[in-house]
């Protein structure tokens, strides 16, 4: 099985996935924190990540995720939406977004809040 490491400031966390599955399911496995806030169905661009190896294993991008893509905000040539995202049988390396972070975070208060407190949350700059 492939292995996906979700890297961001805060954490790294690395999954077992059989091939097939999406990056944003792959962060719910390993409860990486990308951002969903349509729910994964390519209404929304906060699941934006960036792959950093592995990039071409993926599967191809369809028109509604580029339309999609084109509103997230960093949009660069290795950017992709997890919810759109399906791994292959090879390794892959991903780096959650500030945008996807973030977002998470709104999604999330129980968390943001515990991480506020301790010193981690909003990101320094």
């Amino acid at each position: 099985m492939p292995k996906v490491t979700f890297k961001s400031p805060l954490a790294e966390v690395a999954v077992d996935v059989p091939p097939g599955t999406t990056l944003l399911d792959a962060a719910e496995k390993g409860e990486a924190q990308v951002g969903h806030s349509c729910g994964g169905v390519c209404g929304c661009s906060t699941c934006h990540v960036w792959i950093r190896k592995g990039f071409d294993s993926l599967s191809e991008q369809r028109d509604d995720e580029m339309d999609r893509l084109d509103m997230g905000f960093d949009v660069r040539p290795y950017s992709r939406l997890s919810c759109q995202t399906e791994v292959a049988s090879e390794d892959v390396t991903v780096e959650i977004t500030e945008e996807s972070l973030v977002a998470f975070m709104d999604e999330n208060p129980a968390i943001r809040r515990q991480l506020e407190s301790e010193g981690k949350w909003p990101l320094k700059k």
